[in-house]
């Protein structure tokens, strides 16, 4: 199975560029994008987020959170940061949008008058996304959002990104915490991939790694 395509940075800024002006929540789009690409998260992760896992009572922002076990796409808990500018200026811009519509209200003098319970990313209509289950033939369970997979895949193909999705993504922010240096066992916890040989499949064969070894040979 091929791998999906890295994302260089002039084509996730043309997808939020493209976003910020199209489609019926350009908030929320703009923010996903940002979510998807500052964590790596997988779609059914980011459907479950709520409210409270981004927000503390007082409203300011959790800076660092979890992926809960039962919102993780294993099952098992790993870190979450909410650390970086752009992911944070994102979703605070798409709260208060959600606040203005209505969606999710609470109390008001916690949590930004929202529901801490509620989902952090809606649909259109301010309705939570719907999950699809799937029982295998040996009776394992697995549940998916098909919705908001297909938004993010839209979100891509819109920018004119070829085989854009939910899971560019997610190897996009592995592959460039790996440009970095970033240790790999860090880029594994991170990510919650089962072993350090999941790491070295998602980043290698990076596809301008030759060329920046290239360009910094003299």
């Amino acid at each position: 199975m091929a791998k999906a395509p890295v994302i260089e940075e002039s084509e996730f800024r043309h997808a939020l560029k493209v976003a910020a002006v199209t489609g019926q929540s350009k908030e929320r789009d703009v923010a996903l994008l940002w979510v998807a690409y500052g964590t790596g998260m997988m779609p059914i992760e980011l459907a479950k987020l709520t409210v409270g896992d981004y927000l503390a009572a007082d409203g300011s922002v959790r800076v660092e959170a979890e992926v809960r076990a039962d919102m993780a796409f294993n099952g098992i808990v790993r870190p979450l940061y909410w650390s970086n500018k752009g992911v944070v200026a994102a979703l605070d811009d798409y709260l208060v949008t959600r606040a203005r519509y209505g969606y999710g209200l609470g109390e008001p003098t916690q949590y930004r008058g929202l529901d801490p319970a509620s989902p952090l990313f809606l649909a259109v209509d301010g309705k939570p996304f719907t999950f699809t289950r799937r029982v295998t033939p040996a009776g394992k369970e697995s549940y998916s959002c098909e919705s908001l997979t297909q938004i993010l895949r839209r979100l891509h193909t819109q920018a004119g990104i070829e085989a854009g999705s939910a899971l560019s993504a997610r190897r996009t922010f592995g592959v460039r915490l790996h440009r970095k240096g970033y240790d790999p066992r860090h880029i594994q916890v991170l990510l919650g991939v089962q072993s350090l040989t999941a790491v070295k499949r998602m980043v290698e064969a990076d596809p301008v790694r030759l060329g920046a070894i290239v360009a910094r040979a003299i």
